[in-house]
């Protein structure tokens, strides 16, 4: 683990939930943080469901109105993230009928301008955030869950994969924990030559450890949308095991 740390020392979750915002979530984004921090993240994406997903956001709202309080579970992390010394970065989980995707690259502004993409299709979401020189990975896409009624896949309309989800392959995963789930992601990305990513789709504080690591600090949401679609050099885990770019295991963690 140490020369790999070494080679990788910035490591990111990139699929967290809080509970200001996701109706599934137990820890606050300030305690998301604080422990991120304490396990040794170099920073955080909060990834909390929209209004396709589990939200705990009142979707009946005025678009400008949801947005500003869809927002709070990210800002009480930033806001604790910026006096530990974590860096915080704007994404969200889009939610379609089950089928979900992980967004980077815009931010609270720009979804109050794009007000269209509440009732976007797949196609239209991809567009919608490609232009603005965001990111859309397609979350855990062979996860099997009684609020997920079919797998349905969506290869031209994303940027990538998220084939290492730890809440399917690490052991101490309390839900969905079933580690073909990541084999097949894994297989669908290589066969339509799709990046792949990872996170823990962590939901409290019992932080899991997955993630990316890189080999330096990532600047921004947008800067790591660019890291990913410009082939930068990184690492995944589940926080068990490392795996290369292409989903293959190095070595353990420990």
């Amino acid at each position: 683990m140490e020369a790999i740390r070494e080679q990788y020392p910035y490591l990111y979750e990139t699929h967290l939930h809080t509970e200001e915002c996701s109706a599934c979530a137990h820890s606050t984004g300030a305690e998301m943080a604080r422990a991120c921090k304490e396990y040794g993240y170099t920073g955080i994406f909060v990834t909390d469901h929209n209004w396709g997903g589990n939200t705990a956001v009142d979707r009946s709202l005025p678009w400008e109105e949801w947005v500003d309080r869809f927002e709070q579970g990210y800002l009480h992390a930033a806001e604790e993230g910026g006096k530990i010394g974590l860096d915080v970065f704007y994404g969200y989980e889009a939610g379609y009928d089950g089928t979900e995707f992980l967004i980077y690259g815009v931010d609270g502004a720009w979804l109050k301008a794009h007000p269209q993409i509440r009732t976007a299709t797949v196609e239209e979401q991809y567009r919608l955030i490609h232009k603005a020189g965001g990111l859309v990975i397609h979350a855990h896409p062979f996860r099997e869950a009684g609020y997920i009624p079919d797998v349905r896949l969506y290869p031209q309309w994303v940027d990538g994969v998220e084939g290492v989800n730890a809440t399917h392959s690490n052991s101490g995963s309390m839900a969905h924990n079933d580690p073909a789930f990541d084999k097949r992601a894994i297989a669908y990305a290589g066969q339509h030559g799709l990046p792949l990513t990872a996170g823990s789709d962590i939901h409290t504080t019992g932080l899991l450890g997955g993630g990316i690591a890189f080999r330096r600090r990532i600047r921004s949401a947008q800067d790591y949308a660019r890291a990913i679609l410009s082939g930068e050099d990184y690492v995944l885990t589940n926080g068990e095991s490392w795996f290369d770019k292409t989903g293959n295991r190095i070595t353990d963690c420990k």
